[in-house]
């Protein structure tokens, strides 16, 4: 969605860390959450590194001090939390009804309806925000034949009450990724980057794109403005306490996200990033939980290779993946080898043409290509602003259903107590 030479302009001009989108370029203003008082992090890098990478078999388990309790719901009342949630402004904030769910994670009410005011993608898969003002979300990769490589729920934290030998938790998928040259687009959870941001550092250095999955992967919509914000605010803190950098992208737990939930996103500096493409992995049968079986995983990527190469599927993707369990790390890692024989695997943001991920404008990525071994930055940048996303109308766009969406509400408690077991340039988001 081309949106206009003004904003591409006016994000081009917010150069300075902390800077503010005007108003005047047609979106709503957009703003860089400050950190009080926090400590420079130490062992990061200022820059994308193209590698060599690291691959070390362990990393340190020293947690970060000041943030809430890991996997609980964030105090809103807390200073920090209240100066961001000030800041907004709540006239760029439609009215959206606060969501419910039944205990079983089921939508008390489906939909708003054929209009689908609130742009609810839990409802309708909508991608395009009904309020003008905020930017289309990133759901696909535009160019046949790229796959956008992401994983939520990371960093995969082995925790103290583990029950399983894990060989799996961080640096493992790491790891691999660096000794095949492959990256992806990572989408944090708080919680996890505040008791595990040694993995978080690792993820930067070896040349992924960090975002924010949220502090406790709590249904969005079904949030207050304010306990919104606390969500957010406290992951992009531990990001940045961590790594040094500050996240321009988020992805919504579940995709659930509305116009309400994508303004105070937007205003907080973030563009919503979600998928067309759902391995399922988050079902996979683990420790007696989930149903979905290993075969039929493995369907869904024989689907995929097939249909790419006899013609039927001429499109690109982004794809759900996740860091969540040793089965979702392993069913990925064996089908990488497929992947990238077939496709151009590369980051989400990337193959939207984005290459400035974060406030600091001194990370520039390139715009990765297998065939390259994804060292050099293209010639023909894309702005990130103008990143085409069409309108969700093939079978593959709509693949998340929001039936299937429902049953995957349906296993969030449980998901959630396992992975909380575990313990200066326009290519820019806008």
């Amino acid at each position: 969605m081309i949106i206009t030479e003004a904003v591409v302009f006016f994000t081009a001009v917010a150069q300075v860390y902390g800077a503010t989108i005007k108003k005047s370029s047609g979106l709503v203003a957009q703003f860089s959450p400050s950190f009080p008082s926090l400590p420079e992090p130490t062992n990061v890098v200022t820059t994308y590194q193209a590698g060599p990478y690291a691959t070390p078999k362990k990393l340190s388990r020293a947690t970060l001090k000041g943030f809430p309790e890991p996997w609980e719901a964030p105090d809103t009342s807390s200073a920090e939390v209240q100066a961001v949630y000030k800041k907004l402004d709540f006239t760029k904030i439609p009215k959206a009804p606060v969501r419910k769910q039944n205990p079983d994670g089921t939508w008390v009410s489906t939909s708003d309806g054929e209009s689908d005011p609130f742009c609810w993608w839990s409802s309708t898969n909508c991608v395009k925000p009904k309020a003008s003002y905020l930017p289309p979300d990133i759901y696909t990769c535009p160019k046949k034949g790229d796959w956008g490589l992401t994983y939520d729920d990371g960093p995969y934290n082995l925790g103290k009450d583990d029950k399983v030998a894990n060989k799996y938790a961080e640096p493992y998928l790491l790891n691999y990724l660096a000794e095949n040259n492959l990256h992806a687009t990572l989408f944090y959870i708080g919680s996890n980057v505040a008791t595990f941001p040694d993995a978080a550092r690792l993820g930067l250095k070896n040349g992924h794109q960090l975002c924010v999955h949220t502090w406790s992967h709590r249904v969005l919509t079904t949030l207050t403005d304010v306990e919104i914000v606390a969500e957010l605010y406290w992951t992009l803190k531990a990001i940045k306490a961590a790594t040094g950098v500050t996240s321009k992208c988020f992805r919504p737990p579940q995709g659930d996200v509305d116009d309400r939930v994508r303004a105070i996103a937007y205003q907080m500096g973030m563009r919503t990033v979600l998928w067309d493409e759902d391995t399922q992995d988050w079902n996979l049968l683990y420790n007696k939980e989930g149903s979905l079986s290993r075969k039929e995983a493995n369907g869904y990527f024989e689907t995929w290779i097939k249909n790419y190469k006899t013609g039927k599927d001429k499109s690109g993707h982004i794809v759900l993946e996740h860091e969540l369990n040793p089965e979702t790390v392993e069913l990925s890692i064996s089908w990488l080898p497929k992947l990238k024989q077939t496709f151009n695997v590369v980051p989400a943001l990337s193959c939207n043409g984005i290459t400035h991920p974060y406030w600091e404008e001194s990370f520039e990525y390139p715009l990765f290509d297998s065939s390259d071994n994804g060292n050099s930055t293209a010639k023909n940048k894309t702005s990130a602003t103008s990143s085409a996303a069409p309108s969700p109308t093939s079978s593959s766009a709509i693949s998340s259903s929001t039936s299937t969406k429902q049953s995957k509400s349906i296993t969030t408690a449980s998901r959630t107590k396992s992975v909380a077991s575990s313990t200066s340039s326009i290519e820019k988001i806008a």
